[in-house]
């Protein structure tokens, strides 16, 4: 079977082209910058230099393809306009779409985001739950956005079905997508002291390996217009710095920050880059967001596709040792 990966130099979609090739499958990897692909040179790997945004280079690289994976969206926390989160993750969603139904590909599986489902105010946070809220991020919306578009290429023919990872952590580059990564990274250095409100608040982190496993599992299992979560353990800002003390046997003075001061800080810092065009240190909707709990369950994938978690503890005790391993080869800019 040929696959299609869109995002194949991303954070989820690098590992998941490893994945599948380990399956047995053929791999068409779309990339922009050449100097990413680096890992991406094996027999069953196929590239093509080209954007989810530019059709053309869309269809080259799909034809022949029984299968799409997409992966690839603007994942940053920010952008000063809109319009660039947007674009390629909703036309560009809708690009990948008509270029697989163009080329007789029927099975896909798309990456979205646990956070469409909104906070577990209700209870446990599942496939079934309709958030009542506003979406705290520019990208949650923008995700909604492309799966309501994808529904009508299931009218057409397309047997898409959607996952939706939680908090993502593990090797890998520590941008935006594995900011979880990076606080370890801070934390052992000595350079993280602050925990979020009354560190109360649960969260879902997932293993990327198990995200990974999950997509093949999606695709290889899922049915068409199903809704997958690929989550991990739930567990509490306390008891998630408690777990980094423990395993790096490093101990610093952690200070719970209220919500208050958080989102003044926030708001100076967007502030500061609507001006500057810099990086905010954080964003008024992500303090909002991660004040809540987020309670998740996995049940259905596991069920259904046989997803299986890596507990919580043996996945950060193993992004740990890579970290020490990769010490001076990887910085905290993405890189």
């Amino acid at each position: 079977m040929r696959v299609f990966v869109t995002g194949a130099t991303g954070f989820i979609g690098k590992k998941l082209v490893s994945e599948l090739i380990r399956g047995g499958y053929t791999v068409h990897c779309l990339y922009r910058d050449e100097s990413k692909t680096d890992g991406l040179n094996h027999k069953s790997i196929k590239l093509f230099k080209g954007d989810i945004l530019d059709y053309r280079s869309l269809k080259r690289a799909v034809s022949g393809c029984d299968g799409v994976i997409h992966t690839a969206a603007f994942t940053g926390m920010w952008a000063k306009n809109s319009i660039d989160i947007s674009h390629p993750n909703v036309d560009g969603t809708v690009n990948v779409l008509e270029a697989t139904l163009s080329a007789n590909a029927r099975e896909v599986v798309i990456t979205s985001t646990a956070g469409l489902f909104g906070p577990s105010i209700r209870g446990l946070i599942d496939e079934d739950q309709v958030s009542t809220m506003s979406f705290f991020t520019t990208y949650e919306e923008t995700k909604k956005r492309a799966e309501e578009k994808a529904a009508n290429f299931i009218d057409e023919g397309l047997n898409i079905r959607f996952v939706y990872p939680t908090r993502v952590y593990g090797p890998g580059p520590l941008n935006d997508s594995n900011s979880v990564t990076r606080i370890i990274k801070l934390y052992v250095a000595g350079k993280w002291r602050i925990i979020p409100g009354n560190g109360r608040s649960i969260g879902n982190y997932v293993y990327i390996d198990d995200v990974v496993k999950g997509h093949v599992l999606a695709l290889e299992k899922g049915k068409k217009g199903e809704k997958y979560i690929l989550g991990g353990e739930n567990v509490t800002y306390d008891n998630f710095f408690n777990l980094l003390t423990d395993l790096s046997g490093k101990k610093y003075s952690l200070y719970h920050l209220p919500l208050p001061v958080m989102l003044s800080i926030a708001y100076l810092s967007t502030g500061f880059s609507s001006i500057t065009n810099s990086r905010p240190l954080i964003t008024p909707g992500l303090v909002k967001k991660y004040n809540f709990s987020w309670n998740t369950s996995s049940q259905k994938a596991e069920h259904d596709l046989g997803y299986s978690i890596t507990p919580l503890r043996e996945g950060i005790a193993e992004t740990m040792r890579w970290l020490e391993q990769h010490a001076g080869q990887i910085n905290l800019s993405g890189n």
